[in-house]
């Protein structure tokens, strides 16, 4: 891996934008990667804020608390308005939250009204579209949401008491127009490992790793489950395809891992303790870096951890700490 040293100044959030790192808290603070500084915006928002998200066209952003329950949305780096979520554990598991634009029209998804009910806020009139009556989530605490390049997909790498790690993925177009689908997901990996980490690898196949916990060992009546709970123990990675719900024979990495970020379909990022290049068909370590401090997240459930995110079209990872952002390049 290739690494470069950015400095920073009076650092909030990052996130990517095309080829630049953009810190939404601190007016718009634009990262070059070439180490040039430019300021975007003339606001800064500063509440402790140490996560973001911006929509595929940088118009809007939303930085928010990790571990808080407060977030503002903004927009060309002006305040549209707070948005907030329930209090309930809110200080253990990360925010839930991701940008999708469908015909034009740019939703803010995330959970406003309960920890368990996923919905889709209008960006501009900050109507939420899918507070139908009728709506009955299941009991599941949702974080750490992907949108699939081809806005098809939503996944949440979220969990549930007691408490145990899962995925959930959603049709997005399907959910907009019969919400209840978001109360209780179709798509679900049949394993009884605990899933800890997961990313796109492309628009239908979704990268995931177990954790070192036992599988659970009640009876189920899933002989799916039953089937690729043998084929996936703790410690190991496989892919699961969305299109026919299978999952690959999995393999055990060799190392330590739980924080996962696709490359390609041969490659993954993980950044469990530190940057680390890991082959997906061999669960070989091909490179890393341990002079980065990348964290210790490996779960929904997390503590404070260095923010970090990753560009999907250049593949490469922004590590940021002590106003600098670390640029890794596979």
């Amino acid at each position: 891996m290739e690494r470069k040293t950015l400095t920073a100044n009076y650092l909030c959030t990052i996130n990517w934008f095309g080829n630049t790192i953009i810190d939404w808290g601190s007016a718009g603070k634009q990262y070059f990667i070439d180490g040039q500084i430019k300021e975007l915006h003339k606001y800064h928002h500063t509440l402790n804020f140490d996560g973001s998200i911006n929509s595929a066209d940088g118009k809007y952003a939303f930085i928010y608390q990790k571990l808080g329950t407060k977030g503002l949305l903004l927009k060309e780096g002006e305040l549209l308005r707070e948005i907030n979520r329930t209090y309930y554990c809110s200080n253990v598991y990360e925010y839930p939250a991701a940008f999708v634009t469908v015909n034009d029209i740019t939703y803010l998804i995330h959970c406003p009204i309960s920890y368990c009910q996923l919905d889709f806020e209008n960006v501009e009139t900050g109507e939420i579209v899918t507070n139908i009556p009728g709506r009955d989530a299941d009991d599941v605490f949702y974080s750490r949401l992907e949108i699939s390049n081809d806005n098809k997909f939503l996944l949440s790498k979220g969990w549930f008491w007691h408490p145990w790690d899962l995925l959930h993925v959603f049709n997005i177009e399907e959910c907009l127009k019969n919400p209840v689908l978001l109360d209780r997901s179709v798509l679900r990996p049949y394993t009884r490992a605990e899933v800890c980490t997961a990313s796109f690898i492309d628009n239908t196949r979704i990268l995931m790793g177990s954790s070192d916990e036992p599988a659970d060992d009640e009876d189920d009546e899933d002989d799916k489950a039953n089937t690729f709970h043998n084929n996936f123990p703790p410690k190991h990675i496989a892919i699961w395809d969305l299109e026919t719900n299978q999952i690959s024979k999995s393999v055990k990495v060799n190392g330590e891992f739980g924080n996962l970020f696709a490359i390609d379909e041969n490659r993954a990022w993980d950044m469990y303790l530190f940057p680390k290049i890991i082959n997906i068909h061999t669960g070989e370590i091909i490179d890393s870096d341990e002079s980065i401090d990348s964290g210790k997240q490996n779960s929904a459930i997390c503590g404070k951890s260095p923010q970090i995110v990753f560009n999907r079209q250049t593949k490469q990872i922004a590590i940021a700490g002590h106003e600098k952002i670390e640029v890794l390049t596979p």
